[in-house]
């Protein structure tokens, strides 16, 4: 009967998986461009390789998160000379950090899915000794058994098979998460991988925890026409919370608390769409705590980094002010109602006497209209600090698609950047990476080292 049991728990957590991320209806077109393992180039160590549309939202913030350990890793002299078996190692440890991100306080327990293997224990825990098997021969026998379409390259598995061959590890560490992964490392450079990794954090989130971060239940996570990734897909890859938002915390809109990124994030977040106001990205993701940004545009996402550290830093006292002053502005027009003032001050460490929060409402709001603007906030209280931004730095930047590369080569682009005096903040259409870089650098311009602008596309 317990094993019976643990079965049928075992179907149901798969089925709201798949519910959660394809809907209810999983479109086999679109499962089959994310069916790809995680791969690196042949013309760059540690880049890996986007096969088709879509499963970006899962292979760019690995790859932000691969480049980070890269930057922080003092034996690493340059990316270049990278050596197959560190790649590998570093592709662990970025898979690994995503998990610990995900994982709940409240459940120190990870799940991580492999692929069931032929004679395992169909319980929901496979023994780790059954997962050394040969992971071709296993795909071939799947494949055979529900298809008889094949590609030379990959197996055609359908989605129905897949899921059925599903199983939970539950591992109690994220020491023995890295071990595990080490051991199973061959698995996930197969035709799943990028799948039983998206799988693995989101079982090792948690179905319940995941409803209450989402915004929107009723849409999946994966377009289910074009097969792209939401919002809340990226942001759990990156930060570890489903929110549908990137914005600094929690926002009161229109009486709704919709809820945003929560801290400063490991590594960053930058999109077009925030240059045509669809999305307001925060201070936590603008300036993380490393040089490596997720970039997005309307349909992919690429990375771009800098071994410049002084372009990250802890949180300026402007820059809380700013994010602060933002959470009592409810509509976004850079103002807050006047009452709210003392609320500001005090949460900012600021002398906030009532007799003194009046004396500065009448002085910031001259003409009793009311409001307080952030400009007249910002020159009150924080006078320009100085730019702690060197003037000059490189850039580097990955797109995983081989058609967005030149001459079908993934590899990273250097970029020579330098931020003027005078902002010349603009959108053009013919300089998307531009467009989106000046989110984050309003006054920046860079010359590409392969004199045209690599693509975000």
């Amino acid at each position: 009967m317990a094993v019976e049991f643990a079965t049928r728990r075992h179907e149901e957590l798969i089925n709201e998986v798949k519910t959660m991320l394809w809907g209810p209806v999983v479109k086999e077109e679109v499962f089959q461009r994310w069916a790809q393992g995680f791969y690196f180039s042949a013309d760059e160590n540690s880049a890996l390789v986007q096969d088709e549309g879509g499963p970006c939202a899962v292979i760019a913030p690995l790859q932000a998160f691969i480049l980070k350990q890269i930057l922080t890793e003092s034996d690493i002299n340059t990316w270049s000379d990278i050596k197959p078996e560190k790649c590998n190692e570093l592709l662990i440890k970025a898979m690994s950090e995503i998990l610990a991100q995900a994982v709940e306080p409240t459940n120190t327990k990870f799940s991580i899915l492999l692929i069931d293997m032929p004679n395992s224990i169909v319980n929901g825990e496979v023994p780790i000794k059954n997962t050394q098997m040969d992971v071709d021969s296993v795909l071939k026998e799947i494949a055979n058994i529900e298809s008889t379409s094949m590609q030379i390259d990959k197996p055609v598995v359908e989605s129905q098979v897949f899921h059925s061959r599903l199983r939970i590890h539950t591992i109690s560490s994220i020491e023995e998460v890295q071990k595990f992964l080490t051991q199973n490392i061959s698995m996930f450079k197969e035709q799943f991988g990028v799948l039983l990794l998206l799988y693995s954090v989101i079982c090792t989130k948690g179905i319940r925890q995941m409803r209450l971060e989402i915004s929107d239940l009723t849409d999946p996570l994966i377009h289910s026409i074009f097969g792209y990734g939401s919002q809340s897909l990226i942001n759990l890859m990156l930060s570890g919370r489903a929110v549908s938002n990137v914005w600094d915390h929690d926002q009161d809109v229109g009486g709704l608390k919709l809820k945003g990124i929560d801290q400063q994030n490991a590594v960053g977040f930058l999109t077009l769409l925030e240059t045509l106001r669809y999305i307001e990205v925060g201070t936590f993701l603008k300036s993380p705590s490393n040089p490596v940004w997720v970039l997005g545009s309307e349909t992919h996402l690429t990375v771009l980094f800098s071994t410049e550290k002084k372009l990250v830093s802890a949180e300026t006292p402007a820059e809380k002010a700013k994010r602060v002053f933002k959470k009592y502005d409810n509509d976004g027009n850079n103002f807050i109602p006047t009452d709210s003032l003392q609320n500001v001050l005090a949460e900012l460490g600021l002398y906030s006497d009532i007799e003194y929060v009046d004396i500065m409402k009448k002085k910031l709001d001259r003409h009793n209209d009311g409001i307080i603007l952030i400009t007249a906030f910002m020159y009150e209280f924080f006078p320009e600090e100085p730019r702690i931004y060197p003037d000059t730095f490189i850039l580097y930047h990955y797109n995983g698609l081989l058609r967005s590369n030149i001459n079908n080569q993934v590899k990273y682009h250097k970029g020579q950047a330098i931020l003027l005096e005078s902002v010349v903040e603009s959108i053009l259409d013919s300089n998307p990476m531009l467009t989106v870089l000046q989110t984050k650098w309003p006054s920046i311009e860079v010359q590409w080292d392969v004199n045209q602008n690599p693509s975000i596309n």
